[in-house]
């Protein structure tokens, strides 16, 4: 299996400017991607660096706008007098006020949903090449290979087309879908991350080019609260291509894994193509964020799950902040992934 890493991930640093709003630590830190890396080198696949792919696949997914304010939003504020070295909203677009303006403070409150996606000095740089590297897995996937492992930092699916959010920029599930609609594919995205996909529902909700399926801990109970309910089915032509199977806290093993296969054959009535996964380890028993009980077992067994979709798949990481657990918990789910493939 190739795997696809980009090497200016650690770009993307809001640690080192400062602690968050609350005073914990940034949780997307980079030695998330370097756990995983090692834990691929050490597995024996081959690894390559993703090349640039340009801004075409990344503009067919998110707003000119909002691409303008990532790319020029931290530069714009340290113009500003007495700006430090990271760039949050003081105030958000809410409700009635929802024009956008010029400024760039109120920029960050139109275009950054939370504290927790921050913009610093490398956000942009690592956010495009990221997405880069799930574009790379999808190209891969279309020339013929059966699968591919886009190793993503900065994640991507809480990223709507103009809005960032839960240490998401830029949708590399969604990016990496697109591209495989533009080349003629039905697509799925399965998200097994603990927090519901939401800027993945949101680009694709009206649409049945993508079907989409998001196992994850009841938004009543965490991150991101206002989106990935069950009455969530999508509108217009979309209605009936998004399955949202919420679960709740405390939930192990037995119950994660019987939504994973409802969302495995839900993939298999859509009649996709191509299968893109949103794959985040979060779902582990101690994660910081949320709280389902995943073990190292249950990651295996979703491996296997997924893989008896019998599609070629785009594997894309997000979410995982159980550090010390990361890799083994990647390995897990691969063994199950990849020992299942052989007889698929």
């Amino acid at each position: 299996m190739i795997t696809i890493a980009s090497a200016v991930h650690s770009l993307h640093d809001p640690d080192a400017a400062g602690p968050m709003p609350n005073g914990r630590p940034y949780l997307d830190m980079a030695s998330r991607a370097a756990n995983l890396l090692a834990m691929v080198h050490e597995l024996g696949h081959s690894v390559t660096y993703a090349p640039d792919h340009g801004l075409v696949p990344i503009a067919a997914v998110h707003d000119a706008g909002y691409l303008e304010f990532l790319r020029t939003g931290f530069d714009r504020w340290q113009a500003e007098g007495g700006s430090g070295p990271i760039l949050r909203a003081w105030a958000f677009a809410l409700r009635q006020m929802g024009r956008r303006p010029e400024a760039v403070m109120g920029q960050a409150g139109y275009y950054l949903s939370g504290a927790s996606s921050p913009l610093v000095a490398g956000t942009w740089q690592a956010a495009v090449a990221s997405a880069h590297v799930a574009v790379d897995g999808a190209a891969r996937v279309l020339a013929g290979a059966r699968e591919a492992y886009a190793l993503c930092r900065p994640s991507g699916h809480h990223a709507y087309a103009d809005l960032a959010g839960g240490f998401c920029y830029l949708n590399n599930a969604a990016i990496a879908a697109q591209h495989c609609v533009d080349a003629g594919r039905r697509v799925a995205i399965l998200d097994i991350d603990v927090h519901h996909g939401n800027g993945t529902q949101g680009i694709f909700y009206r649409t049945d080019q993508v079907f989409f399926c998001s196992v994850h801990e009841d938004p009543n109970a965490t991150y991101p609260w206002y989106a990935g309910y069950a009455d969530e089915t999508g509108e217009g032509a979309g209605g009936g291509a998004n399955l949202n199977l919420p679960l709740p806290p405390g939930t192990g093993d037995a119950g994660w894994l019987a939504a994973v296969a409802r969302g495995v054959a839900a993939v298999g009535q859509a009649r996709a193509q191509v299968l893109v996964v949103s794959l985040g380890f979060d779902a582990a028993a101690g994660d910081p964020t949320a709280n389902l009980q995943v073990s190292p077992d249950g990651f295996q067994a979703a491996g296997r799950l997924i893989a008896q979709a019998g599609l070629p798949t785009v594997l894309v990481q997000e979410g995982g902040y159980l550090i010390e657990r990361l890799g083994g918990n990647l390995h897990a789910f691969l063994d199950g992934f990849l020992g299942a493939r052989v007889s698929v």
